[in-house]
This record gives C-alpha cells, structure tokens and sequence, in this order.
C-alpha cells in the first residue's frame, strides 16, 4: 500500500515535470502548447507506456475541477476596458455562436457519421465552444500584438462561452438517456427556457460571490500566504453553490473572477500571481487526465469521418457561426476572418464528450473519439497557423511598450496602494530626463548599491532601482516612463508614419499641406474629429484612416480612449488582401444600395427613350 502511494506520485509529477519541460519548446517554436499536453498524456495511456486510465467519473470531476479555476483566472484577468471594447460581439459569439455552430456541426456530423440526429446535435454541442487556454496561450506565446478590439472579443468569447456548450451538452445526453423521442418545438422550448433559467441564477450568484470574495478579503486580515489558497477556494465554493441550485456553475465562476478581478481588491498583484501559475497546473492536470483517458487504438475505425468533421468546423460552421454574429457589429472582413480561424478547440470539447460516456449512451466512445480528434485536427491546423494568418491579414500592430523591468510590492496596512520597484532601462523616457508625474510619490532610489532619497538623485540613469508609492489601479504612464522602447520588426519601422501630427489641429492643414481629400463639413473637423468620423466613433491604438495622398495613424490612445498621437505617412500602406467573404451588415446595406440605384437609373434611361420616342 505505502508503496503504491509513492509510485502513483511518482509518476504524477513526473508527468507534470515533462509537461511543464513542454512549454519550453512551445515558446520556442510557437507550437500549440496544450497539443503537447494532450501528446503526453496519450504517450503515457494505455497505448503508450501501458498507464491503464479508465474512470470517466474521476476524469470529469478533476477536469471540471481545473476548468473552474481556469475560468476563474480569465475573468479575474479580464479588465473592464476590454468589455468595453468587445463585450456585445463576444457575447453575440459565446451565445448565439455556439449554437449555431452546434447546429450546422450536427447537420454535417449525421450525414457523415452513423449517429441519429439528437446524436449529432450532442456532438455539435460538445465542439463547439472555442477553447480559453488555447486561445490565451497562442495570442500570447507567438508575441503576436493583434488589434485591441480582436484579441479582447477572442479572449471574452473564449472565457465564457463554456456555460453555454456545457448546458446544451448536458442537456442532450440527458434526453437521448432518457430515450425519449420529442418534437423539435417542444425541444427547443424545454431548451431555451432551461437556459435561461442556469444562466440567470449562475449569473446572480457568480456577481453576488464576487462582491462576496472581495469584501471578505478587505474584512479579514488573513496571512499573506493564505489569502490566495482562500480566494480560490472561495471561488470553488461559488462554483459548487451555484450548481447545487440549478445554475451554471461555470458561469458564476467566471463572473465570479470578473467582478473580483475589476474590484478594489486588497493584493491584487500577489492574487495574479498565484492564479496564473495555479491556472498554468489546472490546464497541466486537465489536458494529462484527458489524454490519459483516450485510447487511440480506438481511432481508427472513425479517423477519416472525424478529420472530415474537423476540417468542415473549421472552413465551414465556425466561419458561418461569426459572419452571422459580427453581421450587426461593422467589423471589417480580415478582421472577422482572423476571429474565425482562431476558433481553436481544446480541453473543454473533450471534457464535454466524457458526459456521453457517463450517461450511458450507446454511441458514448465513438462521441469522445470522434470529438479528440476534431480537437487535434483543431490545435494542429489552426494552432501553427495563427501568427501568419494574423500577418497577411494585417491585424499585427508594434509593441506599445519595449522591455519593462518591475516588480509590484503588497503593503502591509495599506489596502488600496502598492509599493512599485522600477529598473530603469536604457533608453527609457526617464533615462533620457523626462520627469515623473507629481501624483506619483517616489520614495527611494539606489544606485550601485547605495540608498538615496528620491529629491537628492538629480537625474535618473540606467541601471537605478526606484521606488514608487502609488495606488493599485495606477494609470499606464508610469510604465510608459520606465519602459525603453519597443523593438520593432524592420518590416513594421514606418508602420506609423514619418512625421506626428497634432490631433487637436485643423483638419483643413491637411488638405492645404498635403492635397488630403476632405469633404467641405470634415475641413472644419479637428484632426481627432476627422479621425473618429472617419471611423465610426471606434478608435484604437493602430488604427489607420487613408485620405487620398496620405494616410493618418493612431500612434496612441488613453485610458479614456481619446487620441494622444497621430502620425501622417505620405506614402500610405497597401490594403490588406481582401476577404472575399463575411461582409458586414453596413456593407450588405451599401451593397442593395448599390444595385437599387443602378436599377432607378436603367429604369429612368428606359423612360427618357420612351420619351423621346
């Protein structure tokens, strides 16, 4: 007995060990990390080194387990700025999109599989929400700086389209073990009004719990230590809670994080810290359990149906679901064609495929086996081909900030404030002399190992520790004036124009300076006015408006969205390749337009030649 506990532990954290090595070689070469994950786990089963693993109520339970603390750790990192940005068209995804795409997978997967269609629908249910680790990890591994609006309606959607696949999964194995045979109308309603009813409770507990999570934390005047270990089990508890009254357990967890996390929480940054790497071993144990779980002798026999299956979510449902979407949010079509290719499937699709199993179902392994491959052929397709698909479609920015060395201290005492420990880099702005903002309170600087006031330093150089008092939700400036400058690729070095143009200055220099085409009202626009006319009201950092001879780009916003630089290039970039597909619903509207003006004027030259005749 004793033995075997040492054996089993043994070989866990050896795989942990292997899969943490892993992540080496997937930063290195921008391979899908969570492939390795899944690779060792299988390398490691019952086909591989002979590890017998074959309890689906234990695999679910841990995955669930590690899913939750995932969930919580992406709505814990989420900043309201990012829902400001992309919260209607993430939600459109992570709600309407997954069920289309359950849809339209379960049409292809009954034609092409032998499974009824309730069977169908259960494995387009399964695949079809997009994979939040997966998507995290490939944004974040290839250094890709994808356009602000992009990646935060690709990191929304992933983190809470979740409930949603869960609920319709759940709800389908528990009709077909029933063995009942429903109209479709009295399905759909039994569907949607179950929906509703989980989201809504998963909903009013998960933000009660996180108001609940952050007044305890400010309450309670726990152990440095501690304090994460009690976060996380207080967001576990809202997750269980939730789901014990018929609500959607990973839901409330997710906004659970999402509150706590854009709340004046005490030790925010020591709570980031200890969920990031307790997110990194959840995604670890999660992918191992379930490749453990797998067993690819069993593959062969659906291998082709399920690699067809795989390509057809790709190139066919998750491109439809996000057209249909994004059809009333204007994006432009590279834009919603990158957010269709990152549509990665991961852990989530083969954690829902275990319920079959659990329910019984007749077809419950064939599910599971067709659904980890869709996700294989999913990591292996899309995952190594995002940064170059990011590229042509020119969704690639410069880096904002070059390197950054800080270290975000917690003060005993003091709630809402923390001590900042900069390096100053060379060639930051305060290197070169640029001054401190007053409302930041530098304490003390060392230098060559000698401690000094902050007032009898003089001037700042390279290589001085500073320390600054300020309060948690400090603005970006700060690391802006420590942060040298950002390297950029050669091909990007004009990406911002020659010369920076005043946002606050007329418009009409522009047509006198540069022969810019304006229309007589956009000449009495100030430059930021044009821009934003130009551009819906919608601006980001790296947004480009083309005039004829020159092109304006947005060198930077402020936390409040207003611009703060402009740059003017005189030899505008060429457009990225255009999309042929996913045209917008303005671009729909202009088009009928279009054709509608074209057949007045055939219908008026037919008239004046009747006319004259």
């Amino acid at each position: 007995m004793e033995q075997s506990v040492y054996l089993v532990t043994l070989v866990g954290t050896a795989l942990v060990v292997a899969a943490a090595f892993s992540s080496l070689i997937a930063f290195r070469f921008g391979a899908p990390l969570l492939l390795l994950f899944l690779g060792i786990g299988l390398a490691t089963g019952t086909d591989g080194l002979g590890i017998d693993f074959d309890n689906a109520h234990l695999a679910y339970f841990a995955s669930s387990l590690a899913l939750a603390v995932i969930l919580f750790d992406s709505g814990f990192g989420t900043p309201v700025a990012a829902l400001r940005h992309a919260a209607l068209p993430a939600v459109s995804l992570a709600t309407i999109g997954v069920a289309a795409t359950t849809l339209i997978f379960g049409v292809a997967a009954y034609y092409v599989t032998a499974f009824s269609w309730l069977e169908s629908f259960l494995l387009g249910a399964a695949v079809a929400s997009t994979d939040a680790a997966a998507v995290f990890f490939l944004l974040r591994a290839g250094n890709l700086n994808i356009r602000e609006r992009v990646r935060s309606t690709l990191e929304i959607e992933s983190g809470s389209n979740d409930p949603i696949a869960i609920f319709l999964t759940i709800t389908l194995v528990e009709v077909i073990a029933a063995g009942t045979d429903p109209e479709a109308e009295v399905l759909i309603l039994d569907i949607i009004g179950g929906f509703v009813l989980q989201m809504a409770i998963g909903a009013a507990v998960g933000y009660l719990g996180g108001k609940a999570i952050v007044r305890l934390v400010d309450r309670l005047n726990l152990d440095q230590g501690l304090l994460p270990i009690f976060v996380l089990t207080l967001s576990l508890a809202v997750f269980a809670a939730a789901g014990a009254i018929g609500g959607s357990g990973f839901l409330a967890v997710y906004l659970a994080g999402l509150v706590a996390g854009n709340s004046q929480i005490r030790a925010v940054a020591v709570l980031k810290r200890f969920q990031n790497g307790m997110s990194w071993l959840a995604q670890i144990i999660m992918f191992l359990v379930l490749g453990l779980f797998a067993t690819p002798s069993q593959f062969g026999a659906i291998l082709l149906s399920a690699i067809l299956l795989g390509l057809f979510l790709i190139f066919v449902a998750r491109p439809m679901a996000v057209w249909l979407c994004l059809l009333p949010f204007r994006f432009p079509r590279n834009e919603t064609a990158f957010i269709s290719w990152v549509g990665l499937r991961g852990a989530v699709s083969i954690l829902l495929a275990i319920t079959p199993i659990l329910g019984g179902l007749e077809h419950g392994r064939a599910i599971f086996n067709i659904a980890f491959i869709v996700v294989l052929v999913s990591l292996v397709v899309q995952g190594w081909t995002i940064g170059p698909i990011a590229r042509r479609l020119g969704l690639v920015v410069p880096a904002r900030l070059g390197p950054l060395n800080k270290v975000e201290l917690e003060l005993p005492g003091s709630a809402h404030h923390e001590l900042l420990a900069y390096t100053v880099v060379p060639g930051s702005p305060v290197a070169r002399g640029q001054r401190i903002p007053r409302w930041a309170r530098p304490s003390l600087v060392v230098r060559d190992g000698r401690s000094m006031r902050f007032q009898d330093m003089g001037r700042l150089s390279a290589g001085d520790h500073v320390y600054i008092f300020v309060p948690d939700r400090y603005p970006r400036l700060l690391d802006r004036l420590f942060a040298s400058k950002a390297d950029v690729d050669p091909e990007d070095e004009d990406f911002f124009g020659a010369f920076a143009v005043d946002p606050a200055r007329p418009a009409d220099e522009l047509a006198l300076a540069y022969g810019a085409e304006l229309s007589e009202a956009e000449r009495r626009l100030s430059i930021d006015a044009l821009i934003r006319e130009r551009l819906a009201g919608r601006v980001e950092y790296g947004d480009r408006v083309p005039m004829g001879p020159i092109e304006l780009i947005v060198r930077d916003v402020d936390d409040k969205g207003r611009i703060t630089g402009v740059g003017l290039s005189v030899e505008p970039a060429p457009p990225p390749p255009r999309v042929p597909f996913f045209l917008s619903l303005g671009e729909l509207s202009d088009s009928a337009i279009a054709i509608v003006n074209k057949l007045r004027k055939r219908s008026r030259g037919k008239d004046e030649i009747q006319t004259d005749g």
